[in-house]
């Protein structure tokens, strides 16, 4: 059934829905994706990067974050803490079973 709903254009548009939704909130960082729900928006452009087959990951990074990386590090990553490095390694372990 969810691939007669869920056509291209439909995941399309959610899929841009999530990405500017991401972009808006700078305030979540990735490593609290990463413990949460075991990817982040770097995982995100690494799979699009992958979809596309001629992106970099850089290029695709910066279409995620909607600017550079290294300017979103920059601007909106700050140090993670002992506690969001476990459960981000917890999380992690977990995508091993299905990935």
């Amino acid at each position: 059934m969810a691939d007669t709903i869920l056509t291209d254009a439909v995941a399309a548009t959610a899929f841009r829905r999530l990405v500017a939704h991401l972009q808006h909130r700078t305030d979540v960082q990735n490593i609290d994706l990463m413990g949460t729900a075991g990817f982040c928006r770097n995982c995100l452009a690494d799979w699009v990067a992958q979809a596309h087959g001629d992106l970099t990951r850089d290029q695709a990074r910066e279409i995620i974050h909607g600017m550079p990386f290294d300017q979103w590090k920059a601007q909106h990553q700050v140090e993670a803490t002992p506690d969001q490095i476990a459960k981000m390694q917890e999380s992690v372990a977990k995508n091993a079973d299905t990935h």
